[in-house]
């Protein structure tokens, strides 16, 4: 049998010379992660295939610098900013220019297509933020707000807000619905970056010129938390597609980061220089570099590379599959709901044009518009992957095979020989130069900076259990000293005990809420309430009078009439949460309708028929009725002993009432009066 050969975890995939000049800009299509695009200072745009040594289009009319570029989700359509502040927007698959917008009156820094929409956001040298209607040409909106460049945008991924890094040192964040402001976070101490929305949770990641990476919930607006290890400053950052973790590009490295806490998964060295963009395909992530006219693209293979702290490097096989990690943190903040149209706002301010009208130039395009061409350099290449034969859809090699590896350089038994070693132990994160080993080791990177700045300290695991969390506590006594010892299988089964049941009771509770909630948007709160009793399940009775209880405006007279059985059944619970739901809900009563069942009941009878004072009385009757049965509860609570007594004897236990004594001498005078009444 043919012994496994050795291949490397990143290696350089391969190297062209882009422009005539120097390279300034450059970006990867990230759907396919195989579609390239790169401005120079000759005013060109160049496309590419990564792995493929000639150009396949040329995209000429700027008449400067190209200073930023962006690709549409789709990858049919790539936009360019250059130094003189104009915009050009290309349509890739009919090689032609679609639209040239002009108002910026400075540099393009930052571009970032709409998700959903026909809608570019564009940042300038001048400050500004704007978003164009490619269909129409125009602006459809400004925002104004930073004071230095705007170094990069980027939409949500439900396409509601947008967020801005600028050289101010701030990062804002846009309600494209509202057409203003949500929040500034002003915590970086140096010129922001890059800013990456999580693919699924509202959680924003910065990088900056200060040398860090900060986590921000968009939620809370505050900072998750904040990585300061860096050397160099943070110029691209990407999360994995599956949201569990960070990749950010340095000079000579690719380092894996999650944030709660903040710590680093893995290290992995790749010489690629300075890296401009990152984008993940096939389990693979491709990376690009440019210096002078060069453009190198690199692989790093991310089956090899630690993503989270589910799966130990170290204490699986080489020749073992490994399990993509499980997307963490999604139960902690908010989802995002894409749409299942596309657009909001911004894009329903403009009519949407047919497709028809994604024409050519024509007399009445800009002179600029009409001198702009698209030229296209390799027809085969330009073919196979913008205009596919027998395609639905065109997709730039979407359903692509991953680039296959190289071998490593040296041998199987040098490598085996310092690989690192891990003992299978606990990490857990310690204040600032206190950190434990990463996931994986890697040798220290050589770099200049490494010189000056001190590693992180490793300090192994002193105990072999978690701190802060006992199994004892979980597990049943034993009796013998020689029981002690339990096997793992023995020790989850006892801590598992009873956790199907209680997820079982959880689903129904969520499902039954959900119902109650459902009614409650579509009618009125004694809807909801009767929907809550007709369950017949008190957990979500007390679910739903902790929001109510919260808004003493929503208590009406019969709601009271349904409430009080339903207090009655919670005073008399074993659970002193419940306790303490049902007597805040009789509080609230007593103190809205106490007078008004008083003096109702106690009124002489009136002349005539009345409907409206007859059903009045039968809800006070109803309540009268109730709250003379909660009385007897109480009564005989206080007649206990032990804890009991104690809340029986005095309600204020749970805030209720300010004494059993007042309440027992009310309904004794209660019914007094509405007996001598009838």
């Amino acid at each position: 049998m043919a012994e496994a050969v050795a291949t490397k975890t990143a290696w350089k995939l391969h190297e062209i010379t882009a422009h005539s000049s120097n390279v300034s800009s450059l970006v990867l299509g990230k759907t396919s992660g195989r579609l390239l695009a790169t401005g120079g200072d000759d005013c060109r745009v160049n496309i590419w295939s990564v792995n493929k040594p000639n150009c396949i289009m040329s995209l000429t009319g700027h008449t400067s610098p190209i200073e930023s570029l962006q690709v549409n989700t789709n990858e049919k359509l790539i936009v360019a900013g250059s130094q003189s502040g104009s915009i050009r927007v290309w349509d890739l698959e009919a090689a032609k220019i679609l639209r040239s917008l002009l108002g910026h009156k400075a540099n393009i820094c930052s571009l970032d297509f709409h998700p959903y929409g026909s809608i570019v956001a564009s940042g300038s040298l001048d400050t500004n933020i704007k978003l164009w209607d490619v269909r129409k040409k125009s602006c459809v909106f400004r925002y104004k707000g930073h004071t230095e460049a705007v170094r990069c945008l980027r939409f949500s991924p439900d396409g509601k807000w947008l967020a801005s890094a600028a050289d101010d040192h701030t990062v804002k964040l846009w309600d494209l619905v509202a057409g203003k402001l949500v929040f500034e976070f002003r915590e970086h101490t140096g010129p922001v970056n890059v800013v990456e929305f999580h693919p699924n949770e509202y959680l924003l990641a910065s990088g900056s010129s200060d040398r860090t990476v900060r986590f921000w919930d968009l939620e809370k607006f505050q900072v998750v938390s904040c990585i300061e290890e860096e050397a160099t400053p943070v110029r691209c950052v990407l999360f994995n597609p599956d949201g569990c973790c960070l990749y950010s590009g340095f000079q000579d490295s690719l380092r894996v980061y999650g944030w709660e806490p903040e710590r680093c998964f893995d290290v992995v060295l790749v010489n690629w220089g300075k890296v401009a963009d990152l984008s993940v395909r096939n389990n693979q992530l491709i990376g690009v570099s440019f210096a002078q006219s060069t453009v190198s693209s690199f692989v790093v293979d991310l089956s090899r590379v630690t993503k989270s702290d589910s799966i130990p490097h170290g204490l699986i096989r080489d020749d073992e599959p490994l399990v993509p990690p499980t997307p963490t943190g999604s139960s902690l903040r908010r989802i995002y709901d894409r749409p299942s149209t596309s657009c909001s706002k911004p894009q329903s301010r403009v009519k949407h044009n047919s497709e028809s009208e994604r024409r050519s130039p024509s007399s009445e395009d800009d002179r600029d518009e009409k001198e702009s061409k698209a030229e296209i350099q390799n027809p085969e290449d330009y073919n196979e992957i913008f205009q596919p034969k027998n395609a639905i859809c065109r997709t730039p090699p979407r359903n692509s095979e991953p680039f296959p590896a190289p071998p490593e350089d040296e041998p199987i038994a040098a490598k085996e020989a310092v690989k690192p070693t891990r003992a299978p132990h606990v990490q857990m994160l310690l204040p600032k130069q206190e950190l434990l080993p990463n996931p994986v080791q890697r040798p220290p990177i050589a770099s200049p900076a490494s010189l000056t700045r001190a590693e992180p300290l490793v300090i192994p695991a002193a105990r072999n259990e978690p701190i802060g969390l006992k199994a004892s506590d979980f597990l049943p006594a034993v009796k013998n000293q020689s029981q002690t010892e339990l096997v793992d299988e023995e020790a989850i089964s006892q801590i598992r005990k009873g956790h199907e049941t209680m997820c079982v009771v959880l689903t129904s509770r969520r499902k039954n809420l959900d119902t109650v909630q459902a009614v409650w948007s579509s009618s009125d709160i004694k809807n909801s309430v009767d929907s809550a009793v007709a369950i017949n399940d008190l957990s979500v009775v007390v679910d739903l009078l902790n929001i109510v209880n919260q808004k003493p405006s929503l208590w009406k007279l019969d709601l009271c009439a349904i409430v009080l059985p339903q207090v009655e059944k919670l005073l008399q619970s074993k659970y002193e949460s419940y306790v303490q739901t049902g007597c805040t809900s009789l509080k609230l009563i007593l103190q809205r309708f106490l007078p008004l069942i008083t003096d109702i009941l106690a009124a002489p009878p009136s002349v005539g028929v009345d409907i409206t004072r007859e059903e009045r009385l039968h809800k006070c009757r109803l309540c009268y009725k109730q709250l003379k049965n909660i009385s007897s509860i109480i009564k005989n609570k206080s007649g206990l002993s032990g804890r009991h007594a104690q809340s029986g004897s005095r309600i204020s236990l749970a805030g209720c009432l300010p004494s059993l004594g007042a309440f027992m001498g009310w309904m004794e005078d209660l019914s007094g009066e509405t007996s001598c009444a009838a």
